[in-house]
């Protein structure tokens, strides 16, 4: 597979088969996608592995646990165009492709919460980065997480990256026993995309190339 393909194919998966990813598998994707870029190569990203019967252990801590406030926005506050727009329509697309009404709100409040099961995901990584780092350092982890998740189709893995794991820092950082100088930005689930279900026919839309590129 060459990189295009592996851009071409790579996209969120919301539901996966139990079918397992070994440690050693996880281990060498981590390593490689280290190579990533990073500024003064600071290699700010922290990683946390959950696999396993780990991540057995992470499901029966969490499920009788609330969420709190995410440490950061996800989105901006009143979000402007075309952003909102874009945001909007991928959440319309998805819940069209499993025949979820607009106003079936109890249906879409389940689907959100299958986030907090990495959507049957059989491994994951929480990704933290240290507290004093700035926004330079956020991109490097943003580069990072793109290698690792290109790397992981390359090998056959899909993926599912969540920042839907933001308001729960807390419950993660007591469980992957995080200093309290890291915090956290998101999930990384790892697996093998259920072929059968609707979700994973999503293909979110991208804009034009004309409306954010400009040749000076």
């Amino acid at each position: 597979m060459d990189v295009i393909e592996a851009v071409n194919r790579r996209k969120t998966i919301r539901n996966f088969l139990p079918d397992p990813v070994s440690d050693d598998v996880l281990r060498t994707l981590l390593e490689a996608a280290s190579r990533a870029p990073s500024g003064g190569n600071v290699q700010p990203w922290r990683i946390y592995v959950v696999n396993g019967e780990t991540m057995a252990r992470f499901r029966a801590h969490i499920a009788d646990l609330e969420p709190g406030e995410p440490e950061y926005d996800i989105y901006p506050a009143n979000l402007w165009e075309p952003y909102r727009t874009n945001r909007f329509e991928l959440g319309e697309m998805m819940y069209e492709t499993m025949g979820i009404a607009r106003d079936d709100k109890p249906a879409r409040y389940a689907h959100l919460a299958r986030n907090h099961d990495f959507f049957g995901a059989p491994a994951a990584v929480f990704c933290f980065i240290d507290r004093g780092m700035g926004p330079p350092q956020w991109s490097d982890l943003g580069m990072f997480l793109q290698t690792l998740m290109l790397l992981a189709q390359e090998a056959g893995i899909d993926t599912c990256p969540q920042e839907a794991w933001a308001p729960w820092a807390g419950v993660i950082q007591e469980f992957v026993g995080a200093p309290e100088n890291e915090m956290l930005f998101c999930g990384l689930a790892f697996g093998t995309a259920d072929p059968d279900h609707p979700v994973n026919s999503l293909e979110s839309r991208r804009m034009p190339l004309d409306q954010w590129a400009t040749w000076v």
